[in-house]
């Protein structure tokens, strides 16, 4: 059997024992100690001679002090030696079982199951079972001793003891022994049979307990689980017998780290642990020794900020990273410093040094922005030795934030750079152009992606190939038969071109891609163009696959070809790097409305400022929020956008280009290959370069632009708080601002709503708060003048939530200057006060009233109270208000319509820059912010803190007294890090009280307040004070040897005539002789150490602003300048008549009034036109403010001669400069006609079996199932005088046709009163003779045709497919036929193949009810259709046999197929037709009679052909108009098998 350890235990815990059996199974056990007096070193050593095996005897401590300790503990070993010995031969009776069971409610029979528990470490015990453990472990010496302990502990403990359940039959084996109880008098003496005789009897005293038990009903049935639960609510009764165990607490003490503590994690939800703090990354920030903001990735306002995991930058990175970021320092900045011309230009150099410097303090030596500014602001000046006059800042604060900003953005591009380079490497290549050229050029994270990419295509393989060869030095080999798992890919078409003979088909371009890229970037051919001497399309052929079932044809060859030089150009990291730069400086943005742009963004829209915004340079687009806007209604489907270059610079590219990739020779071979780099140009740009360049410039833009928005946020910010609180008179000492009484009346009904006052001290604390009724009832002024008499407040602060408020500040002038009322005649107290009243703002007011902070300082208090509260506050400082709010600062508006559009975090950072900016200007008094949980919302925007340091700081302060006496004990205390006393310690302020400042201190006397800890001045800097101080009063250092070091400085602060001795020193010299002695630049913090000597912690900000008149009435009512601007017609509701005027009010509270000659164009009072109650509309045409009486109304015109103009005008958003006429002119006329169509909608009815009121889908639907030649009549969308006409030409294919109803009824009838026009050639008396003469005959025509022989069914595919098969049975023959032209209803298509060599050529066939038509010939019938369909064949082609010499070819000759459309046919479905409008097939004249001069095949007749751009000449129509000719015997159609 293995050794057991004993250890000690402290009441309440519990610890973990290991007993080493065969199956080394762990045990839990606990002990008590029972003598408290045994000595700690004897049970140590005691316990280790037991853990190594020992047998203790009574000789072996003869040497202690106390005889009965001895004994005591050779009883305790000898009893656990008999218990190893039992557990090996014994187990528990039944009774004995039983007997367990009732006492402890746990189950000890063998088999049992065992409760499973959540698994966890080790180190962190299951919230749910540590309490059973402790209702084991917390066991008073009278139920449990040693032996006991262990076993009752064991057998309950299994039931969560994961290590235990495993091993049944020793949980089987336990012995009555770890049950039954000893008392120290039974164990001082006997042997072994008295010990059993005891044994048994108190078996029988528990077997009588337990009889007595079951008396009680109420515990019957009561299972294992069941009383395990009771224990986990109640306990077991043992819970609190430590508390009776007090003289054993020493001995269990000891072993309290034996048992792992209970975590917060434990017992928090982790959302509340990461809200209070407490997550392992927030310990972690508290531990380090770099200040929190550096730490963070986001602001710290911010709920969800993470701690930053970037490498930090080295010295050797400085300089790299200073040139970098000077480049993106504001262009104002680089103007005046590096443009030649420059006002600075000539301290460049010392603009360089500068960012270096700070680059090193942020970086480096991990200083914030305020200490460098403060403190180290004469490295970042310009100050001449020479020329003391002459300084200069290089380098201002928001400069200080930029170069912060930027220098982030350099870490992460480093990182991402070494992190490029760790890629580059473990591909195992040498790529010189990716070592020359592109590592030196990279400057950006762009260009890294591109980079990383670029390699990424360029070595797949080898990536691939490389993958599995990392591995560690102390790696297992890894197996050759293991399964390796397949990772998804996916092959581009450029890589199976790669890998295919086109790659060197590619080669045969004469230049590589890198080649073109150098040549392109240095302007000129730096790599010569190799020109192959076969032509493109001949060297293409020698690549083709030797397998004619594999072989591709030449063209589709080249177009391989130009993907691999396209896609590697549109890869290469240096051409994308250029042609974002090119986007940067050069590119225009266009929107265009869509469909539901076009009706939703209307004149009043706030997208209609650029809803045809057109080509306007993104540079006018940084500085204002209309991009963002322009994202916003993109994303709500109303806009597209359009980013580009204009058309200059995107040539100029393309030139550049083409240049770059085009070879100098003018051979034909070397101009076709030219011509097919030209095309690898055009795919570069189009499919790779511009995608790119333009999704880039959108982020881009979007980025500058929030960045913008989110200063242009914080720059309001701090117009708010930069700004001392409201001073009246000098304050004395331990106040820090004036008193304040804030009243509001809330909403301003007199029937609900109380005026509520709280008062607030010189210290910002609350001291009273009241509500009264009113301010008119005597007893109601005699409780507000007690209240002024007895605070003597120093300002009065109100506000509210209706213009009401206005009427109670006019109130409280009138009491404050004694006016009596004429209802005051009761009140005597006619005493003024010189008290000023202020509005204030209440934004932060409005917020603290019902959040969860001011819950917890003020739960007594209502709404409106705690309302009050944040008034005062905010008049006593607006910057800690600010400060408190944390996150919910970002709900503040300080942009009416931008603010919206920027990410919070962004606005977070933005305004947590500016709180640390006004709070470090102004410090933090320490001990005022440890006793005052409110001023303590400072500490976390300190130079160097954060929330989680100045949580941690203040606790240590507590924990050293709750104050310090001097900065010095930040270190000595520990409450400090180094760096971060460094960074913090001159913006925490140590008050010295004036009383004490003619007390003297001992020079080595440590806790001596330092009146030097009460300014600005760094402790690095104290020694110069001192010498200023020294030289200012003209003393020795042996005046004040035994002194204070301070003692000095304390005298010339008292000194009366310190502002001349002070300002008599030369400080220029004194700063040059120290850069002289020791190179240290000292001239600014010499006259900082200088000002702070006069007046420490002068505050420097502005006056406290009161809110202007339209702040006033925005906060009051929610209306604006622009809501209430002269001509807006707004709503009143009508609050008094007389002769003279109507009172009314608006919807938001504002009064207004309307002059009797302004009620109605008609005669009269104002009664007869208006009621009381009456809602009526009214133009703004005066606005009047009257602020010494606290009034402010609105004049108003309801007559109709004012109204009728409207206020459009007003309310219209302005269009951009950048406006496109044109476009929206089409728009608006589109858009008025369909709304005209819309009202005309009224559909016509005709009394016609044929007619229904169908659209022109509802009639095909129709038609589907009815026979060819049926016919629909419907109403026409282009107006009451048309019809639409549509008929069923084939399953599937619908002709419709425009009628137009000559001299028709513009009232609309139901019958056709007019004749029917389908055009100038088809007219119809009526609706009968329009079906017979016209629809009727057309199908009969389309009938015949498709009943002759040469009719094929199907597509025109098909037919061509039957041509060439029926050719290459027949090779001595020519084939033609006719099939249905399904993108043409009513029109046939005649295809033909003249010989086996030729291509098919398709000729259009018209359908008329008169005749066919080909081009212009007409055939009344099908074998006339043939026969002109030869004759003109037979023309044409003598006209090109008769060209063959070495003319022109005509039009349709050869190869090409005749008037065929250019660039493909109109696409369309089976039933072409436009939109909501039925086209006509008959309005066009050339179908009867002469030609169409412009049409092409069978396209939609046009003034060009399609794809033809203008200007191009336009190609023949054919053949000129001629009669009919029928073919000759010897013509040769039909004959010598010419198969026709």
């Amino acid at each position: 059997m293995s050794d057991i350890g004993d250890e000690v235990t402290q009441p309440g815990k519990d610890v973990r024992m290991e007993h080493e059996d065969e199956e080394g199974e762990d045990v839990e056990m606990a002990q008590v100690i029972d003598d408290s007096s045994e000595e700690e070193s004897d049970d140590e050593e005691e316990a280790r001679r037991i853990r190594e095996g020992f047998i203790v005897d009574e000789e072996e401590d003869e040497d202690e002090d106390d005889e009965e300790e001895e004994k005591e503990r050779r009883k305790r070993h000898k009893r656990r030696k008999k218990r190893h010995r039992r557990e090996e031969d014994e187990q528990l009776e039944e009774d004995d079982l039983e007997l367990l069971e009732e006492n402890t409610g746990a189950s000890f029979r063998r088999n049992r199951l065992t409760r499973l528990r959540r698994g966890r470490d080790s180190e962190s015990p299951p919230a749910a079972s540590s309490s059973r453990r402790k209702a084991i472990v917390e066991s008073s010496d009278d139920d449990m001793d040693n032996d006991g302990g262990r076993r009752r502990a064991s057998g309950i403990q299994n039931l969560w003891d994961d290590e235990r359940r495993g091993d049944d039959d020793e949980e089987g084996d336990m012995d009555t022994d770890s049950f039954i109880e000893y008392s120290d008098e039974e164990e001082a003496g006997g042997n072994e049979e008295a010990r059993e005789e005891r044994r048994r009897e108190k078996k029988q005293d528990a077997e009588r307990r337990k009889r007595a038990r079951r008396v009680r009903p109420e515990l019957a049935g009561i299972d294992a689980n069941a009383w395990d639960e009771i224990h986990d609510v109640f306990g077991d009764g043992h819970e609190y017998d430590w508390a009776l165990a007090g003289e054993d607490e020493a001995e269990y003490e000891e072993d309290i780290s034996s048992k792992p503590e209970m975590r917060y994690q434990d017992v928090f939800e982790p959302t509340e642990i990461r809200k209070r703090m407490l997550t392992e990354d927030d310990d972690l920030i508290r531990a380090r020794d770099i200040p929190e903001r550096m730490q963070l990735a986001t602001s710290s306002l911010s709920e969800s900020s993470t701690l930053l995991l970037h490498a930090p930058l080295t010295a050797d990175d400085l300089n790299a990273a200073a040139m970098w970021i000077i480049q993106r320092l504001p262009s104002k900045k680089t103007a005046l410093f590096f443009a030649e011309g420059g006002q600075y230009f000539h301290l460049s150099g010392h603009l360089v040094l500068a960012v270096t410097f700070v680059l090193r303090e942020l970086f480096i030596v991990q200083n914030e922005v305020p200490y460098i500014w403060v403190h180290k602001r004469d490295y970042i000046s310009y100050f001449d030795i020479n020329d003391p006059k002459n300084r200069l800042e290089l380098l201002s604060l928001a400069d200080l934030w930029t170069i912060l900003q930027i220098g982030y953005k350099y870490r992460s591009l480093a990182e991402r750079q070494q992190t490029l380079g760790t890629f580059y490497e473990r591909l195992q290549v040498r790529d010189e152009y990716f070592e020359t050229d592109i590592l030196p050029k990279i400057d950006g994270v762009e260009v890294v992606a591109d980079a990383t990419d670029w390699l990424t295509m360029k070595y797949k393989d080898k990536k691939q190939d490389n993958a599995p060869e990392f591995q560690f030095h102390d790696d297992e080999e890894p197996q050759q038969d293991a399964k390796k798992h397949k990772t998804p890919s996916r092959i581009s078409a450029y890589e199976v071109a790669k890998k295919s003979l086109v790659a060197k088909l590619a080669k045969g371009f004469g230049i590589e891609a890198h080649q073109v890229v150098q040549n392109f970037m240095t302007a000129s051919h730096l790599h010569d163009i190799e020109d192959p001497e076969l032509n493109p399309l001949a060297f293409a052929e020698q690549f083709a696959d030797p397998d004619p079932s594999k072989a591709l044809p030449a063209e589709e060859l080249l177009n391989r070809a130009r993907l691999i030089l396209a896609t590697e150009l549109g890869k290469d990291p240096l051409l994308r790097s250029a042609i974002r730069k090119r986007f940067r400086d050069d590119a225009m943005i266009s929107v265009e409305p869509t469909e539901r742009g076009m009706t939703k963004i209307d004149d009043h829209h706030p997208y209609y400022n650029f809803k045809y915004l057109y080509r306007k340079p993104i540079k006018n687009l940084l500085e204002s929020s209309q991009f963002l806007l322009i994202l916003a209604a993109e994303a709500e489907h109303l806009v597209t956008i359009s980013v580009f270059l204009p058309p200059q610079s995107l040539g100029n590219l393309e030139k550049q280009l083409i240049d770059a990739i085009c070879s100098d020779n003018f051979n034909d071979s070397a101009k076709a290959w030219n011509a097919e780099r030209t095309r690898v140009v055009q795919e570069v740009l189009e499919q790779h370069l511009i995608p790119a360049a333009v999704k880039w410039t959108r982020e881009f833009l979007r980025e500058e632009v929030e960045d913008f928005l989110a200063h242009k946020c914080s720059d309001e910010l701090r117009a708010r708080v930069d700004v001392a609180p409201y001073m009246t008179r000098q304050l004395g000492e331990g106040e820090y601002a004036s008193s304040v009484l804030a009243m509001s009346w809330g909403k301003g009904d007199p029937h609900k709503d109380a005026i509520v006052m709280v008062f607030l001290d010189e210290a910002g604390r609350m001291r009273e708060h009241t509500k009264v009724d009113n301010l008119h009832d005597t007893e109601m002024l005699d409780e507000f003048f007690d209240l002024l008499r007895r605070r003597k407040p120093d300002v009065i602060a109100i506000g509210g939530f209706s213009m009401a408020t206005m009427k109670l500040a006019h109130r409280v002038k009138e009491i404050l200057k004694g006016i009596s009322l004429p209802n005051d005649e009761g009140w005597g107290n006619q005493q003024s006060f010189d008290t000023p009243v202020i509005y204030v703002r209440d934004e932060v007011a409005r917020i603290y009233q019902h959040s969860k902070r001011g819950e917890d300082e003020f739960a007594a208090l209502p709404p409106i109270a705690k309302y009050c509260v944040g008034l005062a506050r905010y008049v006593q400082s607006p910057l800690n208000e600010y400060a408190a709010l944390g996150s919910d600062i970002s709900a503040i508006t300080f942009s009416d319509d931008d603010q919206h559009l920027v990410p919070k975090e962004k606005l977070l950072l933005a305004f947590e820059r500016v709180l640390v900016d006004v709070t470090n200007q102004i410090g933090v008094n320490i001990n005022r912010a440890i006793a005052d949980e409110y001023y303590q919302h400072l500490l976390p925007f300190v130079c160097g803190l954060g929330p989680r340091k100045a949580q941690a700081m203040v606790k240590k302060i507590v924990a050293l007294g709750g104050s310090l006496n001097n900065r010095e004990q930040f270190i000595k205390g520990g409450v400090l890090t180094t760096r971060i006393f460094f960074n913090a310690c001159a913006f925490l302020r140590i008050a010295q009280y004036r009383d004490n400042t003619g007390l003297k201190h001992r020079n080595d006397d440590d806790n001596a307040p330092d009146p030097l800890d009460d300014t600005r001045i760094h402790n690095e800097d104290y020694d110069l004070a001192r010498k200023m101080a020294t030289d200012a009063l003209e003393f020795d250092e042996e005046d004040y040897h035994d002194e204070h070091p301070s003692h000095v400085v304390n005298l010339i602060i008292q000194d009366r005539d310190k502002e001349r001795k002070l300002m008599e020193l030369n400080l220029d010299e004194f700063a040059i002789s120290l850069y002289h002695a020791n190179q240290d630049q000292k001239r600014h913090t010499l006259g900082l150490i200088r000002d702070e000597l006069l007046r420490p912690f002068a505050d420097k900000r502005g006056r406290f602003p009161l809110p202007s008149g339209w702040d006033v009435i925005t906060m009051l009512s929610g209306e604006t300048d622009k809501s209430l601007s002269v001509g807006v017609i707004v709503s009143a509701s009508v609050q008094r008549l007389n002769k003279q005027v109507v009172g009314v009010r608006l919807d938001s509270g504002v009064e207004g009034h309307i002059s009797a000659e302004y009620v109605s164009d008609q005669p009269g009072p104002p009664d007869k036109h208006m009621k009381r109650s009456q809602t009526i509309v009214g133009i703004i045409i005066d606005r009047k403010f009257d602020w010494e009486n606290d009034t402010f109304h609105v004049d108003l015109s309801s007559r109709g001669k004012e109204l009728m103009d409207g206020d459009s005008e007003f309310r219209r958003v302005r269009q951009d400069p950048y406006w496109n006429h044109t476009q929206a002119e089409k728009d608006l006329e589109l858009l008025e006609r369909r709304k005209r169509q819309q009202n005309n909608q009224t559909r016509r009815v005709i009394k016609h079996p044929n007619f229904h009121n169908f659209n022109a889908s509802q009639a095909e639907v129709y038609l589907g199932e009815q026979q060819r030649g049926d016919v629909v009549i419907r109403p026409s969308s282009k107006g009451a005088n048309h019809l639409a006409v549509t008929w069923k030409v084939d399953d599937g294919l619908y002709q419709h046709i425009d009628v137009t109803e000559l001299n028709a009824n513009p009232n609309g009838s139901q019958t056709v009163e007019g004749q029917l026009c389908v055009d100038k050639n088809h007219i119809y008396a009526d609706l009968d003779e329009l079906i017979v003469n016209h629809v009727q005959a057309m199908a009969r025509k389309v009938e015949e045709l498709m009943a002759h022989e040469k009719f094929k069914q199907g597509t025109e595919e098909d037919l061509h497919i039957f041509l060439k098969n029926f050719l290459a049975a027949n090779p001595a023959k020519s084939m033609y036929g006719f099939t249905l032209n399904r993108k043409r209803p009513g029109h046939f298509s005649l295809c033909f193949l003249a010989n086996k060599k030729a291509m098919v050529q398709t000729w259009p066939v018209r359908v008329a009810p008169e005749a066919y038509y080909l081009f212009d010939a007409a055939a009344v019938g099908v074998p006339e259709l043939c026969d002109a369909f030869k004759v003109r064949h037979a023309h044409e082609a003598a006209a090109a046999s008769s060209a063959a010499a070495g003319g022109k070819t005509p039009y349709g000759a050869g190869l090409r197929t005749p008037a065929r459309p250019l660039g493909g046919a109109t696409p369309g479905h089976m039933s072409v037709r436009q939109v909501g409008r039925t086209p006509n097939p008959y309005s066009a004249p050339p179908g009867y009679g002469a030609p169409p001069p412009t049409t092409f095949g069978y396209q939609t007749p046009a003034h060009r052909p399609p794809n033809m751009p203008p200007g191009q000449p336009m190609p023949p129509s054919g053949i000129p108009p001629r009669p009919m000719v029928q073919p000759s015997s010897n013509s040769g159609w039909g004959q010598g098998g010419s198969g026709w």
